[in-house]
């Protein structure tokens, strides 16, 4: 506070005390101070980019690479060509559209295939020898189509190497679920090493005790699993589920025959492993978290029509629809995710909504372009990743690089919630994607 002392001597027919209040006035002005003399607080930060939108779908469908599908999409990075691992270069073919069955893509195959950024070892550890270098004309398919209409982007890896198991952990965790109990109570399950540290026999659990192939939940899981030292425990690390609920952003996983296995009334090819959040205590079934976090398809379809959607979801079809390699038919996998679209577009919260539709992994399928190097866990193969929404860019195809972690960050970067770990705390988010 500045003291004024009244004198009553003029100067030049003035008041010491009109001057002093004068250059009071002058000096504060432009100041801008409150009532306290603080500054006022900043002006808030336009609105644009991720700021613009409040709604995201995350839509994660199976086992297909970039090159897959994509690889004769204009202006893309695609390839119809490919090295085999004696450095010869092959034609590929065109796949057929119903591959015959689930190919190979352990963690081991997975690590084996991508031969430190060469690509060339695909076709030498598959069980389907040379299909996997197999592609599709997709130019005619529903996604191919809101590809051209949105954005593409085609520098987008899954997370980790191997198959769907990991691959939904580190989409909801960034990590591998913790199963050291294995290494005593279910050794046929432990992945075996070599006198020099090469793996000669896969396994569900690395010889550190960590989930790398696919397992099954104690909370969710067939009546025929009775043993529980064959399920993974109770995961107890935290999960972006935890980082939304602490701002008080909604959220939902939504899945295809959940309701039904819930109840223990299992759908055909309904996958376990793919439930990633069921394997978390604090989403065990009773509880009010699972209640309020853990969905059926029909529940999206419900909270779809009633413009009732959450501000984060997570969809996934069930098995006969999301694309997997030997049990689905891409057709039927495809025009689903154009209902699903379509449906979404119909709603109030479109106008702020993005919309990604990715890949969990590339189920032992070749790809051309060799991943980052992140850490021992991947990232693994290129997947492809397309962009639906009003504030996304039109007819753009987007280099930059992605994997599950930019996912994250995204929603981090958005709702101001906390990295989980360094992968997301140093992940691009997908800002660039939109206008």
């Amino acid at each position: 506070m500045i003291m004024l002392t009244a004198i009553s001597r003029p100067i030049s027919g003035w008041p010491v005390i009109i001057l002093l209040i004068w250059a009071v006035l002058v000096c504060c002005q432009g100041c801008g101070g409150g009532a306290n003399g603080n500054p006022p607080p900043p002006p808030p930060p336009p609105v644009t980019g991720l700021n613009k939108i409040d709604h995201i779908v995350f839509i994660i469908k199976e086992n297909r690479t970039f090159d897959t599908y994509f690889g004769t999409f204009p202006g893309a990075d695609g390839a119809t060509t490919g090295v085999n691992s004696t450095g010869q270069v092959i034609p590929l073919g065109r796949a057929p559209d119903k591959t015959p069955y689930d190919l190979g893509h352990g963690f081991t195959d997975a690590v084996t295939a991508i031969n430190g950024g060469k690509m060339n070892k695909f076709a030498a550890v598959s069980d389907a020898g040379g299909l996997v270098m197999g592609y599709y004309d997709f130019s005619n398919s529903a996604q191919s189509r809101l590809a051209k209409e949105f954005t593409l982007a085609d520098n987008t890896f899954h997370s980790a190497f191997g198959g769907s198991m990991l691959n939904h952990s580190f989409l909801v965790c960034l990590c591998a679920f913790r199963w050291p109990q294995a290494l005593s109570d279910a050794p046929q399950l432990v992945a075996s090493l070599d006198a020099d540290g090469k793996m000669i026999r896969d396994g569900q659990v690395s010889p550190d005790g960590y989930v790398i192939n696919t397992a099954i939940s104690v909370y969710l899981h067939a009546s025929s699993d009775k043993d529980p030292k064959l399920l993974v425990p109770p995961q107890t690390m935290p999960h972006i589920g935890d980082r939304l609920d602490a701002n008080g952003i909604t959220w939902k996983w939504y899945s295809g025959g959940y309701a039904e296995a819930l109840a223990g009334h299992f759908p055909q090819r309904f996958e376990f492993h793919h439930q990633a959040f069921a394997f978390f205590a604090d989403l065990a079934p009773g509880t009010a978290a699972q209640q309020a976090h853990l969905k059926d398809q029909t529940d999206l379809e419900a909270d779809i029509a009633n413009d009732s959607l959450p501000q984060v979801v997570f969809y996934k079809p069930i098995a006969r629809l999301n694309e997997h390699p030997g049990y689905t038919e891409l057709e039927i996998g495809d025009q689903h995710i154009a209902d699903i679209v379509g449906r979404l577009q119909k709603t109030a919260a479109y106008n702020d909504t993005l919309i990604i539709i990715t890949y969990d992994e590339n189920g032992g399928l070749w790809d051309h372009v060799a991943p980052p190097k992140r850490d021992p866990w991947g990232p693994g193969t290129r997947v492809p990743l397309i962009a639906i929404g009003p504030m996304v860019k039109r007819g753009y195809i987007d280099h930059t690089p992605y994997e599950f972690g930019s996912i994250l960050k995204t929603l981090e970067d958005r709702f101001g919630l906390a990295p989980l770990n360094e992968i997301d705390a140093k992940a691009s988010n997908l800002a660039a994607l939109l206008q």
